[in-house]
């Protein structure tokens, strides 16, 4: 019998509100637990049958009204959701380094209008409980739980809560005390010259031919003739682009600067300045070095990177596009891959005719989640791309991969060159997520060039072990045959990954501090501590710190 504190007109009112609900904990259950998009509409429909059930919205007027405690619990839920469903994996240091490397030139409309989605759909949701609270007083009375539930079982809150516990422990230094300086101790008498090419989102998963056809083939064929490092895993901090680049040419993750930041409201001006990468030590060196890249130099602080580093010249959106024979062809990001890699022929061309070592590091676009974006060769070699199909991008990417090796192998311009070939991450969510998430993952990583054998090896690595695999792999001599956190693949020195363990390595950076202070040594003004009163015996290392760490073996 209806409920005669509800006025007929409201009816509709309700079953709307009641559906609102309905559909966002559909999509919440799906997003979260990964469920094929189809369940929504029973688990929606389970939850109106339980509303029709128990008179959700028709029964028990509440005893005053206010406004739900619930309210902002919900929010942050709905933002965790909505970075699930866009990336896959929520990764707070992306989000904290983002927001203060800066997000000019962000090219991802199709995100934005999305995130415009989703924040009216979140306000609609909002509204929605807000009747149900009000007009059910049932609920009323459970919903200051609900709120704590809510707030408990969020890993958006889990996460900050672990890096807020970071800033007051006593010891987290052990990462960093693993950190060893990038010093060369011998240099090749004929410098060889580089050629790095980061491949957005291209992991090696996608070489299981069951799963993903031949799309990955032509990076198969490639790695035919070079050295392929398969076990290749992404540990925390390294899983976005900025990071990838970071983790591969300066051996350590990219913690992001966070309080010690001087300028909160200001982005970086400077990007890791407290460590030597890649570009440092062949700038040291004499090495001519660039940087091309199909998207915005000054979206998450890649110019200032990599100007920083030793690089003399950087290009990207801004720079290449005035070039472009058709200034139109360009896509939501920038330079379709294709426009590109002319670029680059061109800038290796021009390197090459100074006669002095070169070193040119490319990032790719073709591959960028959510649906990758081909290049017109592409679709002239491939057929029509349904604008979904994240797999027709990687097989364009792969391909003009070595269509570019292939054009420079022709001139010429790779004698006496290393070619390095890795995917910059493990890609976000993507229409092939679910195969993808079926086995282990792991990154691309291949070198390719006159000194190095033409084999397979397996490794446990982290994408900071290419920084000293690239140097050894170009005859330089390091100490230790380490740099950074990394060690060189080439060695026979354990890598972190095989000593410790990947989820070893993920808790210690949740815990420590002392290497993100080291990556960013001098961005914020040092403050001036009060000496104390009785002189006390500095302590190093805990006791539970040092155990289980070997001594570093001099080599």
């Amino acid at each position: 019998m209806p409920n005669p504190s509800l006025p007929a007109p409201a009816r509709p009112l309700r079953w709307g509100a009641l559906l609102v609900i309905g559909l966002w904990l559909g999509h919440a259950i799906l997003a979260v637990a990964l469920l094929p998009g189809w369940l929504m509409v029973p688990i929606a429909a389970g939850w109106l049958w339980l509303a029709h059930t128990f008179r959700w919205g028709a029964s028990s007027p509440p005893s005053r009204r206010g406004w739900p405690w619930s309210l902002l619990p919900i929010a942050l839920w709905g933002l965790y959701i909505y970075l699930a469903n866009s990336f896959g994996e929520v990764d707070l240091g992306a989000i904290f380094f983002h927001l203060q490397a800066g997000m000019q030139g962000h090219g991802g409309i199709s995100r934005s209008l999305a995130a415009i989605g989703y924040t009216l759909a979140m306000i609609a949701l909002l509204a929605s409980f807000t009747w149900l609270v009000r007009h059910d007083g049932r609920w009323q009375r459970i919903e200051h739980l609900l709120a704590l539930v809510l707030l408990a079982s969020n890993p958006l809150l889990y996460g900050i809560t672990q890096r807020g516990a970071a800033i007051v422990t006593d010891d987290g230094a052990w990462l960093d005390r693993h950190y060893v300086d990038p010093v060369v101790l011998e240099a090749p008498p004929a410098p060889p010259n580089l050629l790095l090419l980061y491949l957005e989102s291209l992991e090696r998963t996608y070489s299981d031919e069951e799963r993903f056809g031949d799309a990955y083939a032509d990076l198969e064929a490639i790695g035919d003739e070079a050295l392929v490092f398969e076990g290749v895993k992404q540990i925390d901090n390294t899983g976005w682009t900025m990071a990838g680049m970071i983790a591969s040419q300066c051996g350590t993750p990219l913690m992001p600067a966070g309080l010690l930041h001087d300028s909160q409201l200001e982005p970086l001006d400077k990007v890791v300045p407290g460590v030597d990468c890649l570009g440092d030590v062949l700038s040291a060196h004499g090495y001519r070095l660039s940087y091309l890249g199909g998207a915005s130099t000054d979206f998450a602080g890649k110019g200032v990177f990599y100007r920083d580093h030793g690089f003399d010249r950087v290009l990207g959106r801004e720079e290449l596009q005035p070039q472009l024979e058709n200034p139109e062809y360009v896509n939501d990001w920038g330079l379709y891959d294709d426009a590109l890699y002319d670029f680059t022929v061109e800038e290796i061309r021009r390197l090459d005719a100074t006669g002095q070592p070169w070193g040119v590091v490319a990032l790719s676009l073709a591959g960028h989640a959510p649906y990758g974006y081909p290049a017109q060769r592409c679709r002239e070699r491939q057929g029509e791309f349904d604008g979904e199909d994240i797999l027709y991008s990687v097989e364009c990417s792969a391909w003009l991969t070595r269509n570019l090796l292939e054009r420079l192998e022709a001139e010429g311009l790779l004698n006496n060159t290393l070619v390095v070939i890795v995917s910059d991450h493990l890609t976000m969510r993507v229409s092939a997520w679910e195969q993808l998430i079926q086995s282990e993952r792991e990154n691309t990583f291949m070198l390719l060039g006159p000194y190095v054998p033409d084999e397979r090896r397996q490794r446990a690595a982290a994408m900071m072990d290419v920084f000293p695999t690239v140097l050894e792999a170009m005859g330089f001599t390091i100490d230790w045959h380490r740099a950074g956190l990394g060690v060189s693949l080439l060695s026979s020195e354990p890598t972190l990954v095989e000593e410790y363990g990947q989820e070893a390595l993920n808790a210690r950076m949740r815990e420590e501090t002392a290497l993100q202070q080291r990556l960013w040594e001098g961005l914020a003004p040092p403050q001036r501590r009060k000496e104390p009163a009785v002189p006390q015996e500095q302590v190093v290392e805990t006791p539970k710190d040092a155990a289980d760490e070997p001594a570093p073996q001099m080599q």
